[in-house]
């Protein structure tokens, strides 16, 4: 009898911060829930990241996930952002590391390429795979993308435990960075 797996997948964000639970079992996968913690009301950037520690904790608790897939924070142009961002995924991490769950993070391109074939995938390609690959239905797709791409992190973890690693696999963002040079801006 195969054993059963939780994962947990996270698309960060100081906004809207996406989260999906996956469960697997053999090579059949489910998706359990998925929605987002929504930030938009908080003005004070401290409290917005006590929040997601309390939620993100709160959904582990509830969902008890035996693994964490997070989206890694895509290099842009605006420092801020990339540091808040940063700093959402931290808070995130931290709240996994305090309940034991390990974690396992994924560039976005990664995650893209792991659902639809091609890294260059928009997020409505993304959440069209998964609801035909895991039977959403209508009222689970209104959810927001934060949401669909957290799920979709979920997705390519469970891809990366059934299969191998390649060579052509990137373990790190700073990995694709280094096998990407001439397509990541500094």
């Amino acid at each position: 009898m195969k054993a059963e797996k939780i994962i947990l997948g996270i698309d960060p964000g100081t906004n809207l911060m996406g989260y999906g639970v996956l469960r697997v079992l053999g090579q059949k996968t489910e998706a359990v829930a998925l929605g987002v913690i929504d930030l938009h009301k908080m003005s004070d950037g401290y409290l917005k990241l006590g929040h997601i520690y309390e939620r993100v904790s709160g959904i582990i608790e509830s969902y008890l996930p035996d693994e964490l897939a997070i989206e890694a924070p895509f290099f842009g142009k605006n420092v801020q952002s990339m540091l808040k961002l940063g700093r959402a995924q931290g808070v995130a991490i931290a709240a996994a590391i305090q309940h034991d769950v390990p974690i396992h993070e994924y560039a976005p391109m990664k995650i893209k390429m792991a659902l639809t074939g091609t890294g260059s995938a928009s997020k409505e390609q993304v959440a069209g795979m998964l609801q035909r690959i895991l039977h959403l239905d209508e009222e689970q797709m209104r959810q927001h993308f934060d949401a669909t791409d957290a799920l979709a992190a979920a997705y390519c973890h469970f891809m990366q435990m059934s299969r191998p690693q390649t060579s052509a696999g990137y373990r790190s963002w700073k990995d694709f960075a280094i096998k990407n040079k001439n397509r990541v801006k500094e």
